[in-house]
């Protein structure tokens, strides 16, 4: 049998007179990713894109578990496609169907006529089809309610498909229409969720890890590098980058105030990320931070720290427990990696009374100690660039 795959989108049909643009995004994504697994025609058509294999080499396995990652399509289905006539869509029924339907004890059969055409009704098609799949599978009942599978027929503009139960794909915009952002990346179980978060409305994402070493060592890097790769097939990142804090960290822990130690640092932090997001294009900057989870994310911190730069910071964690960043992280895969027991930078010289109300004078009065400028020049002259792949 001939299959194909479908992809339906959902929030882009909301987009209106931009919706071309948007599905131009998310066609080109799957292009490229169809590259990687022996190319398939990408056609747009109904509110659905088709994805059909274009020789025997096509990977139609690989091509549909990575779909189900591509930002913009809300679910996938593998389908089976034939001539618009009675007769192909019986004889599909009939040869394609009951592999799906292995193992259920009911079902259910939708069909949808988008070419009106075709001489059958939709209820005059879902009748014809089971009676196909109950002359080959007798043991099966109907059930239009609650069915163990539904089976769908559509009659589609250029032909006819079937196939079984669709399976949730990753949802959100595509890539690319929001923009780029910066992505804070630690080695934490937040970070690489909010870049997963904002990859899914559509923006592109740049990540930017800061590291200390000696204090942390090449395994703490390393993990972070896995952590970026983990989440690229959501993020579509390539590369990362890499800056050093660790002189900053020694004038800091050698001139100031212990009690400011993490929210100095967190400014730092902020100033190079912006400096790194003008350089290369990018229009915010992207943060773990959870609203009070720790002393540098309370309100008065956030304002403190966030105060530095001009720049829009997205937190997309801000209103979520811990427990449902952990419920996110397992699921994109990343929650393993992330609790890992390699050091972090923001655990070198961590102060043992840290503000969480901070003075914003007293803060600046103990920024106003180091030579901010020459500093952060110095420390944003360690960049390196890491491909991930």
């Amino acid at each position: 049998m001939n299959e194909i795959i479908l992809c339906k989108y959902g929030e882009i049909i909301l987009k209106g007179a931009n919706r071309p643009h948007f599905e131009a995004l998310l066609s080109r994504e799957l292009k490229r990713r169809a590259a990687r697994h022996g190319g398939f025609s990408v056609r747009v058509s109904q509110s659905t894109v088709s994805l059909e294999p274009q020789s025997e080499a096509s990977d139609l396995d690989g091509m549909f578990e990575s779909v189900l990652t591509v930002f913009g399509i809300n679910a996938a289905v593998r389908a089976t496609v034939c001539e618009k006539t009675p007769e192909a869509i019986l004889a599909a029924a009939r040869e394609y169907l009951p592999e799906q339907l292995a193992g259920c004890r009911t079902f259910g059969v939708e069909a949808k006529r988008s070419d009106k055409a075709f001489p059958w009704k939709s209820p005059e098609i879902a009748a014809r089809v089971g009676g196909v799949i109950l002359e080959a599978l007798p043991r099966l009942k109907v059930d239009l309610e609650k069915p163990d599978v539904m089976i769908r027929v559509e009659i589609r503009d250029r032909y006819a498909c079937l196939h079984g139960p669709q399976k949730k794909a990753a949802g959100g915009i595509p890539i690319g229409s929001s923009g780029r952002g910066v992505l804070l990346l630690s080695g934490g179980i937040d970070s690489p969720v909010a870049g997963y978060m904002m990859a899914k409305r559509g923006m592109q994402i740049l990540p930017l890890h800061f590291d200390s070493f000696p204090y942390t060592s090449e395994r703490a890097r390393e993990k972070v590098m896995r952590l970026a790769r983990l989440i690229s097939p959501y993020t579509c990142t390539r590369r990362a980058a890499v800056l050093s804090l660790t002189e900053i960290q020694e004038a800091i822990r050698d001139t100031c105030d212990e009690d400011y130690f993490t929210l100095l640092l967190r400014r730092f932090m902020m100033h190079l990320a912006e400096r790194y997001a003008r350089e290369n294009d990018a229009g915010a900057l992207i943060t773990g931070e959870s609203l009070g989870q720790v002393a540098s994310q309370t309100t008065p911190a956030l304002a403190a720290t966030g105060g530095i730069v001009s720049l829009p910071v997205f937190r997309p964690c801000i209103g979520l427990d811990k427990e449902e960043i952990v419920s996110l992280s397992r699921r994109i895969g990343t929650f393993d990696t992330s609790i890992e027991p390699y050091e972090d930078c923001c655990t070198v010289f961590t102060p043992r009374h840290p503000k969480t109300r901070p003075e914003l004078a007293k803060l600046l009065a103990e920024e106003g100690k180091l030579d901010f400028p020459a500093l952060a020049d110095r420390a944003y002259a360690t960049l390196q660039t890491v491909s991930l792949f």
